[in-house]
C-alpha cells in the first residue's frame, strides 16, 4: 500500500474503464482517456482530506481507494466521499479491505468529520466491505442512473472518521 503517483495513472484508468464498460459501479458511460483521468487525479494530495492510495504487487497496481470532495459548498468541506476500485483479477483477495485500511490510516488526524460512500445494489461485496469499516446505511436513492438499458438505485452509507477502527481485523463484519 502506498500513495498513488502520477505514473500510476494509465493503470488507474485501465481499472476504472473496466467498470465503465462492464458494471453499473460507475455511472460513466464511455471509457476515459488517461488525460481525462488526469483532471480527476489532480485533486489528490499526500496530506489533507483528499487522498489516493494504491495496492501494488510485484510492480502492478491492483486497485485504489480515495477520498474526494463530497460537494462544492464550503460547509461540506469536512465531509468526504470515498471511492474504491479493484482490478478484476484482484477481486476477492482482500485487496479492498487493505486499501480502505490504508486510506483510513492515512486520513487519521485530518479535519474530516464524515465519510460517505455510495454503491449500486445489489453489490454484496461492497455492502459488506463498507459495513466492515463502520459505514452504516443511511438510505437509497432510487433510479438515479441509467445504464445498460435500465435505471439503477444508489445505496448511501456514512461513517465518522474517528469512531471506528480502520483496521479490518478489528472492524465489525
Amino acid at each position: 500500500m502506498r500513495a498513488a503517483r502520477r505514473e500510476d495513472l494509465p493503470r488507474l484508468t485501465e481499472i476504472y474503464n473496466y467498470y465503465v464498460v462492464h458494471s453499473p459501479a460507475t455511472f460513466d458511460l464511455e471509457p476515459k482517456t488517461v488525460e481525462e483521468r488526469g483532471e480527476w487525479f489532480a485533486q489528490f494530495r499526500e496530506t489533507g482530506r483528499h487522498r489516493l492510495v494504491v495496492a501494488e504487487e510485484d510492480g502492478v497496481v491492483l486497485g485504489y481507494a480515495g477520498s474526494t470532495r463530497f460537494r462544492a459548498k464550503p460547509a461540506y468541506d469536512r465531509t468526504v466521499e470515498t471511492t474504491i476500485y479493484c482490478a478484476p483479477e484482484a477481486v476477492g483477495r482482500g485487496v479492498g479491505a487493505r486499501l480502505y485500511a490504508a486510506l483510513f490510516d492515512a486520513m487519521a488526524g485530518e479535519d474530516v468529520h464524515r465519510m460517505v460512500a455510495g454503491y449500486v445494489p445489489p453489490n454484496t461485496a461492497s455492502e459488506k466491505l463498507h459495513a466492515r469499516f463502520g459505514f452504516r446505511r443511511v438510505g437509497v436513492f432510487t433510479e438515479q442512473g441509467y445504464k445498460f438499458g435500465r435505471y439503477w438505485d444508489v445505496c448511501w452509507m456514512e461513517r465518522s472518521l474517528g469512531h471506528t477502527s480502520p483496521h479490518p481485523e478489528n472492524a465489525l463484519g
